[in-house]
């Protein structure tokens, strides 16, 4: 079963420097219907003006994934971190037993444009930890490529929960496949672009929880599509 979660129906929250959508309940938006799916919990799409940012705040229990779909990101945390994310980077922040940390638009004249996913990890008082990776374009182009796992397998991130991250950038007319194992859910995530999902169309911006599927089938209908896709424990 697919169930579509439209762009247009998030949640939205416009400070002047900041631009964010909200595919679950965050902040001062609150739908009872939408509070998360399986251990994904957030998944924010920001753009933040240049020169400005977070500033400094705290997170617990959270694993904390960062994606730069355009400009740069700069990151500073509690444990001695210091990055700035660009596009193809993937960074996993996980706060533990607590973290403090800013992150800034790193440019002076152009906008960040990023998706924030937060994802509840299998268990509370864990070390906080820092890990940031660059995926090539090349390894994302036509396929999905693992930037995220629970044992960081295949120079991925590593993720403290059942969750596999896939990223992947599809042309027009690319198909990939991805197989689902029993009592495994899934979510998708379109970035920029266009897909059909198994035959249902989802636009950018478009979510997609998944359930009681085998195998996921993602054609892409646009120039360049880019997209993320979660495979969860249930």
């Amino acid at each position: 079963m697919i169930t579509l979660r439209p762009a247009h129906e998030r949640g939205a929250a416009n400070l002047g420097w900041l631009d964010s959508r909200h595919s679950f309940s965050f902040g001062n938006y609150y739908d009872p219907r939408h509070m998360g799916y399986g251990p994904l919990r957030v998944i924010n799409e920001d753009k933040v003006l240049p020169g400005q940012g977070f500033g400094t705040h705290g997170h617990r229990d959270m694993e904390i994934i960062t994606y730069v779909l355009a400009g740069a990101l700069e990151h500073k945390d509690s444990i001695g971190n210091g990055a700035v994310i660009r596009p193809g980077d993937i960074q996993r922040m996980s706060a533990g037993t607590g973290i403090l940390h800013s992150e800034f638009n790193a440019s002076s004249t152009d906008p960040v444009h990023f998706l924030q996913i937060w994802i509840v990890p299998a268990e509370n008082g864990l070390q906080p930890g820092y890990e940031q990776i660059p995926i090539a374009p090349e390894q994302k182009q036509g396929q999905l490529r693992l930037v995220g796992s629970e044992q960081g397998q295949d120079g991925s991130v590593t993720i403290h929960q059942q969750v596999s991250l896939y990223a992947g950038v599809l042309a027009e007319g690319d198909t990939v496949s991805h197989a689902l194992a029993p009592g495994r859910i899934a979510w998708i995530q379109v970035a920029r672009g266009g897909l059909s999902l198994n035959g249902q169309p989802l636009t950018a911006g478009d979510g997609a929880a998944i359930h009681d599927l085998e195998a996921l089938h993602l054609t892409g209908v646009a120039a360049e599509t880019e997209l993320l896709l979660f495979d969860m424990a249930g």
